[in-house]
């Protein structure tokens, strides 16, 4: 659909995500700037935080590094170790607590073997082949298009396979918010930070989750442009 040589469907439907995108991006640094200058009263690092998460829950064994870079935390599963970035690790902020607490929760969910995150793992392997294969079978299928209706097969499976990053955007939402509610749990049960101070962390984590919901919307849209392009072609 064009109008004046415009993609309408890029203008109303992943134009609008992709901003959100960007603001959700800029709000999590924000948000984690302004909550760094927040301060424990009971001078917790961030590295002492995930610790006392994994404890609380009865998961030994993890292993807690510093990485370099801003907001570069995560936890690796297949080296059990989480990963505190540099502005985290040392840090007594309540955003850094947030994030390290998140980053715990998880390590927590791996060794809970909570269902959302072994899904998500599973189909790792999965989603990253069908995000490279995608275009490239669209494009094919766009180059024999001499072929009729076999070349919308191409078309149809590129699509398919572009699918497969939104199924792994809709798995990650739930492992997100758990790890983050997980975080909140520990932190308000362990004494980590005060009832006051907790605002800073689960601002932090809420404004952090956003950029996963942002990054859902974005494959929506993109799917749904694709789906009405080829799918308006197919019947003409």
């Amino acid at each position: 659909m064009y109008y004046y040589g415009f993609d309408m469907t890029y203008l109303v439907l992943v134009l609008p995500c992709i901003i959100l995108s960007l603001w959700a991006s800029a709000n999590v640094n924000s948000t984690f700037k302004r909550y760094s200058k927040q301060f424990s009263s009971r001078r917790i690092t961030g590295a002492d935080a995930a610790r006392r998460v994994l404890a609380a829950n009865g998961v030994h064994g993890v292993r807690i590094e510093r990485v370099s870079g801003n907001l570069t935390d995560h936890y690796d599963p297949k080296s059990n170790v989480i990963r505190l970035s540099d502005s985290v690790h040392d840090s007594t902020s309540t955003a850094a607590i947030g994030v390290a607490c998140h980053e715990a929760g998880h390590a927590v969910q791996y060794a809970q073997a909570y269902a959302p995150i072994k899904l998500r793992a599973a189909i790792i392997p999965i989603t990253n082949i069908g995000s490279k294969l995608a275009m490239p079978l669209i494009l094919l299928g766009l180059v024999l298009s001499f072929l009729g209706e076999m070349s919308y097969f191409f078309v149809y499976l590129g699509i398919a396979a572009f699918g497969m990053s939104l199924v792994f955007q809709l798995v990650t939402l739930p492992v997100e918010f758990n790890a983050s509610r997980r975080a909140m749990n520990a932190i308000a049960d362990s004494n980590i930070l005060t009832t006051e101070e907790q605002k800073g962390a689960r601002k932090t984590l809420t404004a952090a989750a956003m950029t996963y919901v942002a990054a859902t919307a974005v494959a929506l849209a993109q799917l749904l442009r694709l789906i009405l392009i080829f799918g308006r072609r197919s019947d003409d």
